[in-house]
């Protein structure tokens, strides 16, 4: 029999209504046995999420002040899903002990992931499915990161004793006990996670678009949808701001090769997009597969003359960014220049103290940093085989009238990135996907 591992976001479990969508759309398919839930997001867009509801209890209860008109809300979004879905489905116990738990300063993790365990169990029950609570299957190291093989074992062999299940997504527990969360949009993680230990054949990550489409459409009106995208094209989009899936979820059904598919709850009989482990179609019309970005960028620029002939040169460099604990983006040099692109805020706080070090670690003739940089990556595998790919998108950008301040290209050619000044941001993608997208 197959099995289909399918994940619901905030948008798509929001209200009693959406449940209801959500449960014919399970019950149409037997193999869909394995539910990951999110917790209720807007039901308008002036509403709030119940995570950021959450949050603001936790805040007000670290200040020491009262949460009871906070946490009323949260009780009466639960309670109108269950009255709206007609369930005689009691679970005043768990609202009071949430509520101690935040009084008592239980931890913001805690907190957060209060939204996805009570609408999981009320789907469950609502399903008449079983409830695998996160914390006791997903687990994390000392360091705070996954620890996919011990969560592997835990949730398949948990798995196996239940023909249906609802886990709510985004959370799991540390090595000592206290609950720990994913970044934010962290159940499309869990939902992989719960596919590679099913051996599902397929992950359905439903949500309120589609699937993927070829650029924002708050910038660009109206974009292609994508049918079809590779592991690693949609990661190297999603990196880069694409927001439809989490970028961490690609990891665990990589590992199983188990691809995802992309639906749209308000519209299920949309095919959405499919990711799958090798893409060998592309549109060869448009060539490319998708364009993504990101403003907050910052460039530190270190001159110096040969240093190219230094060996160990770019190590110092690097290793002053580990000691301060700031990742870098990209590495675009020259033969006397070597430029680091960072993200801005990771230099909140260390910015004199990072070109202090690096004056000291390589003697530079100068060390500068400059904000305001945006990186745009014109994604797609099909470029590999078509010439003329990059000049399309430099000549796009300079037909706009804006000046492309970095250029970055690996040799496997998924990716060309490049660095606007903010102001040009939008333009620049409109620019690109207009060059691209007749």
């Amino acid at each position: 029999m197959n099995v289909k591992v399918v994940k619901f976001g905030g948008s798509s479990l929001a209200d009693a209504e959406h449940f209801a969508q959500v449960a014919s759309i399970i019950k149409a398919d037997p193999a869909r046995r394995f539910v990951v839930a999110s917790a209720p997001g807007k039901r308008s867009k002036d509403d709030i999420k119940v995570t950021d509801l959450f949050y603001e209890c936790y805040e007000a209860s670290r200040t020491h002040q009262n949460i009871d008109e906070i946490y009323s809300k949260i009780v009466d979004r639960y309670n109108a899903i269950i009255e709206g879905l007609g369930l005689d489905f009691d679970i005043s116990g768990e609202f009071e002990y949430v509520k101690s738990a935040l009084q008592h300063r239980s931890g913001r993790d805690f907190a957060a992931s209060r939204g996805e365990y009570l609408n999981s169990l009320i789907l469950a029950k609502y399903l008449k499915y079983d409830f695998v609570d996160a914390e006791n299957v997903i687990f994390f190291k000392e360091n705070g990161t996954l620890d996919a093989e011990k969560t592997n074992e835990a949730m398949r062999k948990e798995l196996l004793q239940h023909k249906n299940a609802v886990i709510p997504g985004f959370y799991g527990v540390m090595p000592n006990g206290t609950i720990k969360t994913f970044s934010r949009g962290g159940s499309d993680i869990t939902g992989s996670i719960v596919s590679r230990a099913v051996d599902a054949d397929i992950y359905e990550n439903w949500t309120d678009v589609s699937g993927c489409l070829m650029a924002d459409p708050r910038i660009i009106d109206d974009p292609r949808p994508i049918k079809r995208v590779s592991y690693r094209e949609l990661r190297e989009l999603s990196y880069m701001g694409a927001s439809v899936l989490h970028e961490d979820a690609i990891f665990p059904v990589k590992m199983a090769n188990i691809p995802i598919n992309i639906r749209n709850t308000n519209r299920p009989e949309d095919a959405g997009t499919m990711i799958v482990a090798e893409n060998k179609e592309f549109d060869t019309d448009t060539v490319i597969t998708g364009i993504a970005g990101r403003k907050g960028f910052s460039v530190i620029t270190i001159e110096n003359d040969m240093m190219n002939s230094e060996i160990g040169y770019g190590r110092r460099v690097l290793e002053v960014l580990e000691n301060n604990e700031i990742s870098f983006e990209h590495l675009p040099s020259g033969i006397d220049n070597m430029s680091v692109v960072v993200e801005s805020k990771a230099l909140d706080g260390r910015r004199d103290k990072v070109l202090a070090a690096l004056n000291r670690a390589v003697h530079a003739d100068s060390v500068t940093i400059e904000d305001g940089l945006a990186l745009i990556a014109t994604v797609g595998h099909g470029m590999v085989k078509y010439k003329g790919t990059a000049a399309r998108v430099f000549n796009a950008i300079s037909n706009a009238g804006i000046n492309i301040r970095m250029i970055d290209q690996g040799s496997s050619e998924i990716s060309i990135i490049v660095g606007v000044e903010e102001h040009d941001f939008d333009a620049a993608l409109k620019a690109i996907y207009g060059e691209f997208v007749k």
